[in-house]
């Protein structure tokens, strides 16, 4: 197999200018650090409350929890489809600071505000809640758009793959300032959270470029243009690569200005979008639940101390991020992402099996959690990064990036509508059938993604084997 041209010598790296290295660190650290600092915060607050009277003992406070953290999912979902919609229409800059800087507000009302005043109240707490995840909801639509504007086909699986660790790297940021800052008290973990948020909301609004055109850059496509296989997606509605002809077409300005962004239902339609979306469901639901289950199986099945369990689950985030890049970059080289994945996805079925067999060791259950969040991990972050943006940059559309956010918003929201039923799912068959029950239902949600995307990976690997027979004959 030839190997792409992106990759020689300093070719990637050439594409790439200051601008490009901008964006990408500033869509990074937008995403980077919140979520698990309020987890971590949020559950701080259970003996706050208890001790307020706001609930009559412990258990209920906890339950109060585990409903906040499934209406935040749910919120956190709906929104997603609405901000894919809002991104494509408005301005990408403006949705995204906006959404951080009033959603660094709410988490200050929340956290801090509250404890300072001494008022606690779960109806205010679950409005707040509500209207946080619809407000955080803005920000992965439009920054993968962002993203998907700066950085083409070729390269966009390592690039991505390395970018969308950002949610890894929060989690394992989130957890460090989370300990560090919660001996003083829970309202401070909030109150640096929105700080920190809130400044980089600033920062996204006066420093962020959304695409090369607003400095005077040709886009991606005129670039594109001269790749010999830009014009062979990776995400292909066509049957026959080889039958593709490239539209060399030119437009004059005003068409090219006016474009018009693509409806929800047409977003629905584009090919690879429903079959993802549903596969995403399934995939995000064994990811989101290791991410909030993990340390306390650790704690629950083993007997290890909290801390020691927060400490080992880190492991879990550096398996994803080292399988979305490597995987990432594999699949730039196929010019194919859904062999990828289904070699990830069946090797995670193992690795899931092995984890679940882990013995009460802390270095093999460190080095079965890796693996597990290599094959986990890896795939869930380039379905939600590279492969939404190819998606939304499919030659049906015709260069139209006012596609992008909606089709990332339907992907990532189908995703957490799985993840959210996930979390009540999770729980229920623990307390019914026990924990090996629970890396059963993995095994089971990691075979329907496999399932889903199953006429993808058929037509994909006919299509390498084509390219292989084609490239034989030239010989």
């Amino acid at each position: 197999m030839a190997w792409p041209s992106v990759f020689e010598r300093g070719s990637l790296l050439s594409r790439f200018s200051h601008h490009h290295v901008v964006v990408f660190l500033l869509t990074f650290f937008s995403i980077t650090g919140v979520l698990e600092v309020f987890v971590k915060g949020l559950w701080e607050t259970e003996s706050i409350w208890s001790s307020n009277h706001l609930f009559p003992s412990a258990e209920k406070a906890t339950l109060f929890l585990g409903t906040l953290d499934t209406i935040f999912l749910f919120s956190y979902a709906v929104g997603l489809f609405i901000s894919g919609i809002v991104g494509d229409r408005l301005n990408l800059r403006w949705v995204l600071s906006f959404g951080m800087c009033s959603s660094a507000f709410v988490v200050f009302v929340f956290g801090t505000l509250t404890e300072w005043l001494r008022f606690y109240n779960k109806w205010l707490y679950c409005c707040l809640w509500i209207v946080n995840g619809l407000l955080q909801s803005t920000g992965w639509p439009c920054v993968v758009a962002i993203m998907g504007n700066w950085f083409g086909k070729a390269g966009r699986g390592v690039v991505f793959g390395l970018w969308s660790a950002c949610a890894s790297v929060g989690n394992i940021l989130g957890a460090c300032l989370a300990s560090s800052v919660l001996q003083y008290g829970y309202e401070y973990a909030f109150l640096v959270t929105a700080s920190v948020q809130f400044a980089g909301g600033i920062v996204i609004f006066f420093g962020l470029l959304v695409s090369p055109e607003e400095i005077g850059l040709s886009g991606i496509e005129a670039e594109e243009n001269f790749e010999e296989d830009s014009h062979r997606p990776l995400i292909n509605g066509g049957e026959n690569e080889e039958e593709y002809e490239p539209n060399y077409s030119i437009q004059d300005d005003s068409s090219v200005a006016q474009v018009k962004a693509i409806s929800f239902y047409q977003a629905c339609c584009l090919p690879g979008v429903i079959p993802y979306s549903l596969a995403y469901a399934c995939l995000k639901l064994v990811n989101y639940s290791f991410f909030f289950w993990l340390p306390f199986y650790l704690s629950n099945n083993f007997g290890w101390k909290e801390a020691e369990a927060d400490k080992l689950s880190i492991w879990y985030d550096v398996g994803g991020i080292v399988g979305g890049t490597l995987q990432g970059f594999i699949s730039d080289v196929l010019q194919k992402r859904a062999p990828v994945l289904a070699l990830s996805l069946l090797l995670a079925v193992g690795s899931l099996v092995g984890y679940s067999r882990s013995p009460n060791d802390k270095a093999i259950n460190a080095l079965l959690m890796t693996v597990t969040g290599f094959f986990i991990g890896g795939p869930s972050n380039m379905i939600s990064s590279a492969i939404s943006a190819d998606l939304g940059r499919q030659e049906l559309i015709q260069g139209s990036s006012e596609a992008l956010a909606t089709v990332t918003g339907i992907v990532d929201g189908s995703g957490s509508i799985g993840a959210a039923v996930g979390q009540y799912l999770v729980s229920l068959i623990r307390d019914k059938l026990g924990w090996m029950w629970v890396f059963y239902f993995f095994i089971l949600m990691t075979s329907c993604t496999i399932v889903f995307i199953s006429p993808l990976i058929v037509r994909e690997i006919f299509s390498l084997m084509r390219r292989r027979q084609a490239h034989i004959l030239r010989e």
